[in-house]
Order: structure tokens, then sequence, then C-alpha cells
């Protein structure tokens, strides 16, 4: 944390020379605008204008007049000099309307109107997600999907050949403030997991959209793509970035109970209701493209249905082996591509819904549920996760706890992409079908 004589003097000392101000369109893409470090104060005091009119989902363009106000909290360098001697560092930032007022399609606002909610509730929201990515090879400038390497899960050296990579990955996360938990490979040819520490839900979503944007860029530099993809290759496993949950109240992680079964409080288990309730319009937003559905299918680790239990992989929600200050919840459906902000947000929304009015969730499932009939699945209360992009956004377009988590504006432009992503891909003649079809029809 810096005050701002703290930062002003931390630029002097580190030779900053420039300073990026960041921000994410709904889509949660990366969007940035460069000033000379000498034009802080100003972007301080009065803001940084921008057209929001030629940022998807912001604004028509008789009201695109919009202001970045950076967070001095969210001040790191980059991991990389523009030139000898030279750095350049980053801000994230918030974005305001000209008459001061918050931006209502800022996705880092939505987020910060659910935490206030929480607050006002007597909790906070911490979070850890784990994210994976591929990294392919690139041939005339252009990624593939060719892997890296061949190994496969926990894999090392010779085998794997990303090992340094990765940790030149994690050394520019360090430096950047982040604390890492654990780096290896993942189980498909070509796919990486790096974790790092969970913490307030706002900072992490900060820490999410850095990651990548440092994943990607470092991969560049040695002359690879890394993707966020979630699902990039047929056949091998999908990148997921599976979300660790805990409410606290003050320095109390309010999801423990040690006497109460599974040693998980009434909160805990409300919170899990109201997330199995609202997991299928959850899904719009946490698995937001065409492609995110590639990914869940059985098979592959990756949740199908709805449902909740202890260490079982197989669920939507599980409950891993930490207590006390760990207890936590795993929501695994959510892939890397979504908006950490947009995501949190409706998973705390869903959560909260679950507290409020108290849902019971049907028992936890230990048996493998994809082994289960679907007969058997119904005895149990087990439903599916949408199939595809057009069944999430129509679960969402009914579901108003998590839409007016979204606020108006985000669901207006979020379900318009959605459908227009879910059109094109409708209407295009795909390779598979050529393949299948000219021949024999």
């Amino acid at each position: 944390m810096y005050s701002i004589d703290q930062l002003l003097e931390t630029i002097r000392d580190k030779n900053v020379e420039f300073l990026r101000l960041q921000f994410t369109d709904i889509q949660g893409l990366v969007k940035s605008v460069s000033i000379p470090a000498t034009r802080l104060g100003k972007a301080l005091d009065s803001g940084t204008g921008f057209d929001g009119s030629s940022i998807e989902g912001f604004a028509r363009i008789q009201e695109s007049d919009m202001l970045l106000r950076p967070d001095i909290s969210s001040f790191a360098l980059l991991p990389w000099r523009a030139r000898e001697n030279k750095n350049v560092a980053r801000l994230i930032c918030d974005v305001y309307k000209p008459n001061g007022q918050p931006f209502e399609g800022d996705p880092r606002f939505v987020l910060k109107r659910a935490m206030k909610k929480a607050e006002e509730m007597g909790y906070t929201m911490n979070v850890g997600p784990e994210l994976e990515f591929f990294l392919f090879k690139m041939e005339n400038g252009r990624a593939t999907t060719i892997p890296h390497d061949f190994a496969g899960y926990f894999d090392f050296g010779p085998v794997d050949l990303a090992e340094d990579i990765r940790r030149e990955i994690v050394l520019a996360l360090t430096e950047m403030g982040f604390k890492i938990e654990a780096s290896h490979h993942e189980v498909a040819k070509g796919q990486h997991e790096i974790d790092f520490t969970y913490g307030e839900a706002l900072r992490t979503a900060d820490n999410v959209v850095t990651f990548k944007y440092v994943t990607r860029t470092i991969a560049m530099r040695n002359g690879l793509a890394a993707t966020f993809m979630p699902k990039p290759v047929y056949g091998a496993a999908g990148s997921g970035m599976h979300v660790n949950i805990s409410l606290f109240r003050g320095e109390e992680n309010a999801f423990f109970d040690p006497e109460a079964k599974m040693q998980l409080s009434d909160l805990a288990r409300h919170f899990v209701g109201g997330l199995l309730e609202h997991a299928p319009a959850i899904t719009a937003i946490t698995n937001p493209l065409v492609n995110s559905y590639k990914r869940l299918v059985s098979g592959f680790e990756a949740p199908v249905y709805i449902g909740w239990s202890g260490p079982n992989r197989s669920s939507l929600i599980r409950v891993p082996s930490g207590r006390g200050l760990s207890t936590r919840l795993e929501f695994r459906s959510p892939d890397p591509s979504c908006s950490p902000y947009l995501g949190f947000a409706a998973i705390l929304a869903a959560g909260l819904d679950g507290v409020r009015r108290k849902i019971e969730p049907e028992d936890p499932v230990d048996l493998n549920i994809y082994e289960l009939s679907d007969e058997e699945r119904g005895r149990l209360g087990i439903r599916l996760l949408p199939s595809n992009l057009r069944e999430a956004l129509d679960f969402l377009e009914e579901d108003m706890v998590v839409r007016d988590a979204l606020g108006e504006h985000v669901y207006a432009n979020f379900s318009r992409l959605g459908s227009l992503e879910w059109e094109m891909y409708n209407r295009q003649v795909h390779p598979w079908e050529v393949e299948r079809y000219i021949n024999t029809i």
C-alpha cells in the first residue's frame, strides 16, 4: 500500500519513465494507455480521458467521454525495462463518468458493489483461483496448437521443456508482489498451472488480469504463444480456473464450525445452496465463450453436473480437506477466459442469496457422478450445467439475482455480445462438417 507521496518517491527512485494505466472491458480484455510518469499528478487529480464508445460494451457515441482514475495501491513495476536504466510501471484504474460518478459498466465497479453488499452483511470474501494455460509454438508470427512439450501431469525436465519459462513467469510475478504457491506441468501436452495465494476478492481479480498479461508477454518474449482458451485441442484436457472461496467475519473464517457435519457452518452450507441454485446463470459469466462448453464435457475432470461433495472431483463444488482458517469451497466450472471481476461478483451474489434465504443444498454426493445413470442423478437432485453458450445465456436472462449483481448496463451488453458470438458460430461452416459430409452427402 502506498500513500501518494510514497508512490511519487518510488517512481523517482526506480527511474520510472512511463506508466501504463490499465482497465478491462466487460469481456475481461485488458485495455491500456501509457502516460509519462511526470503526468501522474494530473491523472490522480482529474483523471485521464478516453473514448468509451471505442470500448466494447461501454458507451454509445453520444455519451462517450470517460475518465480513468488510478488505484495507487495497484502500482507495480513491470518486470521488463523499457530501455536501459528506465522502468515502466502499471496502475489499475477505475472508470468514471465526467460527472464524477463511477461508471456502472466498469467490471471492477461491479465487483466492488457486490463486495459492499457482503460487507453490509458482515462478511468479506477471499478467493484463490487456479489458472491453467497452454504454451504453443508459433509459426509466421501466429499461434499454432502444436504443444511446446510432450510432458504430462507433474512431469519435469527434460520431458517438460517449459520449466525455465515457468520459472521466468514466477520470478516476474514475484517481482510484482505476487506470493506464488506452486507451479507445475498440467495433464495435457503443453499445459501448465501456476498458483498464487488467495486474498480479498478485488485484489485477487486484479492479480488474475495481471497474471494473464504477464504470462502471455513472457511467452511471446520466448518465441511461444500462451493461451487461456478453455479448450484449444480436441481430445485433450481443457484449461480451467477453479475458484476457492471463503467468507470471513473479521479474522474468523465463517465457513468453519468444528462441531458441525464436515465441520462446515450453516453459513457455508447455505452459500453452497445459493451457488447450486444459481449455477446455470453463473455459467454464462464464468464460461463466456462458445469454446468454454467444449471443456465442460465428461472425461476430463471438468464439471458437467450440478452437485457438491467433499473431495470428489466429479462435483461442481467440492470441499477441500483444509479446515480452520483454511476452510473453503472449490467452485470448479469457471475457465480463465472469463472476466474475474464479473465472475467473482456473480459467485458472491449467488452465495449470499443462499445465505439470506437459508437455502439448504441436497446431501453431498461422494460417488463418481459421471458413472451414475440419469435416474440415479435425478433421485439425488443433480442437474446438468448448460451444454452451450445459448443455454447459459437463457438461464442468465431468467435469473434476477445474478442479473442484478451485474447491473442492467453490463447484463444488456454482456448478453448482446454473447448472443452475437453464438449467432456467428452457428452460421459458420466448420472444418469438421466439411470433412464429415463433403464426400458422403
